[in-house]
């Protein structure tokens, strides 16, 4: 599954689904005159915006190379997902500012039946919606997709939370503004995570070993001669990736003949790795400085 299917496909059914969760834990709130239930509700109407958000990064993302955009759109992906850990972080920060306010008022939660009943089936929806996203992000390898997941999973924890204020704010008064700070730094640390994916994969990453370990062997697969590969550097667009190494060749080899040696091993890559690969070439005694 591509990353623009999978992205519009989890985008709408999140929205429609935290929509109609909104109304239901909105009505809850009103009938129980649950001020937690309420303020959990506009929680899930958030998720309703970061989906439109993930909708409008697939939309950006899959436009087509331009003059102003030679390596495509597929960064506004990246960009969506830093959009996405902004907006947790934010309802983050007032979970926790909730919390102590409600610590220094020592004032309990105030649930009824229906606001136990709703918040069951909010948590249930919410982690099936997590794990559905989950899934199409790994299947698509979409990271803005994971971190709606992520979104979806806060949404569950924080109706968890509610929830285990209302089993136990008869035997301590201060249990759910605890938790709720508990839940919040666990939302910090998920904005960050995905946050710094993100941003790692804006400024460039090292490639990994296990695909050095293929590029070695497709090299490997057409010179018996190591021409050493070194200075990996990868690039990721999401759409597509570049790879830029180095190798070196004998002092005797022209250019016309380096050049063909290192056109046929970008085909190669191209061909069983779909990345694009750009090759430096080196005399054979030639040494960097941090070589």
């Amino acid at each position: 599954m591509d990353r623009k299917k999978a992205s519009y496909r989890e985008g709408t059914i999140s929205i429609f689904v935290n929509t109609c969760l909104f109304g239901l834990k909105y009505w809850a709130g009103v009938v129980s005159g649950s001020i937690a239930l309420t303020a959990d509700a506009w929680h899930t109407m958030s998720d309703s915006i970061s989906s439109i958000v993930v909708v409008i990064g697939a939309k950006l993302a899959s436009k087509k190379a331009d003059k102003d955009h030679p390596f495509g759109h597929g960064r506004w992906e990246l960009i969506s997902a830093i959009m996405i850990a902004i907006i947790l972080v934010l309802i983050a920060f007032g979970f926790i500012t909730d919390s102590i306010t409600q610590l220094r008022t020592r004032e309990p939660a105030n649930f009824g039946t229906v606001a136990i009943v709703v918040t069951v089936v909010s948590i249930v929806v919410k982690e099936v919606m997590a794990q559905y996203a989950f899934f199409l992000g790994r299947k698509s390898g979409s990271s803005t997709v994971r971190a709606d997941g992520w979104h979806h999973r806060t949404d569950a924890l924080s109706s968890l939370v509610i929830l285990v204020g209302i089993l136990f704010k008869n035997y301590f008064w201060w249990i759910d503004g605890v938790l709720g700070i508990v839940v919040s730094l666990m939302l910090m640390y998920a904005a960050y995570e995905i946050l710094m994916e993100a941003v790692n994969k804006i400024l460039g990453e090292e490639p990994g070993e296990e695909l050095i370990r293929e590029i070695l062997e497709l090299i490997g697969s057409l010179y018996d001669e190591d021409v050493q590969p070194h200075h990996f550097h990868i690039h990721n667009y999401i759409s597509h990736k570049e790879l830029t190494f180095h190798i070196k060749l004998r002092n005797s080899i022209s250019v016309e003949e380096g050049h063909a040696i290192a056109t046929a091993i970008e085909e190669l890559i191209d061909k069983k790795l779909e990345i694009k690969s750009t090759i430096h070439l080196e005399p054979v005694d030639f040494a960097h400085e941090n070589d």
